[in-house]
Order: C-alpha cells, then sequence, then structure tokens
C-alpha cells in the first residue's frame, strides 16, 4: 500500500510542478540501464534484464493482468509470458519524455516494441526511476 501511495504522490506532483529537465549525465545513465535491458532481452537472459529494476519486494509493476509486487514476483510474471526467446522476439525501447523530480528520482515514458515470428507487439510505458546504492533502477514500471 506504501508503494500505490507514493506513485500517487509522484504522479500528482508531475502535474502540480513544473517538469524540471533531467541532467545530460543522469539521462546518460538510464540510457545505458535501456541499453542493458534491450541487449539481455534479446539474448534471452530475463535475469540480467531484471537488473535494471530495484530488488526489492517494494518494487511494484502494473501490467495488463494488474499489479505485481516484488522483484522475484516481476521475474516469474516475465518468466510466465516469455517462456523462450522465440516467444521474447527482439526488444526496443524509446524514450518519449523524461523529468526529474527531485535529485534521486526521475519520471519516464517511452514506448517499446517487440519484434518477433509470432506478430510484432508494442505499447507505452511510464517509469520512475531512482538512485539506489549508486545507480538508477526502476521502482515502478506500469505497461501498456
Amino acid at each position: 500500500m506504501k508503494i500505490v501511495a507514493f506513485i500517487l504522490f509522484i504522479f500528482g506532483g508531475l502535474f502540480l510542478n513544473a517538469q524540471v529537465k533531467v541532467p545530460p549525465k543522469i539521462e546518460k545513465e538510464i540510457q545505458a540501464v535501456f541499453d542493458m535491458q534491450e541487449k539481455a532481452w534479446n539474448e534471452g537472459n530475463l535475469e540480467k534484464f531484471m537488473e535494471g529494476y530495484w530488488k526489492s519486494d517494494q518494487l511494484v509493476f502494473v501490467g495488463s493482468r494488474g499489479p505485481t509486487y516484488g522483484w522475484q514476483e516481476t521475474l516469474d510474471s516475465y518468466k510466465k509470458g516469455y517462456p523462450d526467446k522465440k516467444t521474447m522476439g527482439t526488444l526496443k525501447f524509446e524514450t518519449l519524455s523524461i523529468f526529474k523530480i527531485d535529485r534521486k528520482t526521475v519520471f519516464l515514458i517511452g514506448k517499446w516494441e517487440l519484434t518477433r515470428e509470432s506478430g510484432n507487439v508494442s505499447g507505452h510505458f511510464s517509469l520512475i526511476w531512482q538512485k539506489k546504492k549508486g545507480k538508477w533502477v526502476i521502482v515502478a514500471d506500469h505497461s501498456s
């Protein structure tokens, strides 16, 4: 429940406050995580892909089946939905907008695309990133 309240607070703050540009250094650090995730996904390595997420029971992922709480639960959900490399296909991320919430929190809206033999799929996502132990990780993911 705490994470849901936090997300509502963050989203509310985004609309009440002026959107603050993210410094180029932080954008590069976050892009490096996206690059790592794309590479890991495209190699079929979900464990490596999940390194971009906060390894915590407080991680929240909201997808078509509703919210999933926790890093391990999110990994398990990915494994269930994408059991093999063929199903995973080739992933590509595109950042549409990125805003600084505070010195350790960033809000990002983007697009994802999967190219695969069984049919291409795409959607959008909103992510809350935080700097934890010196690195940027996703603490909340809402993907559609």
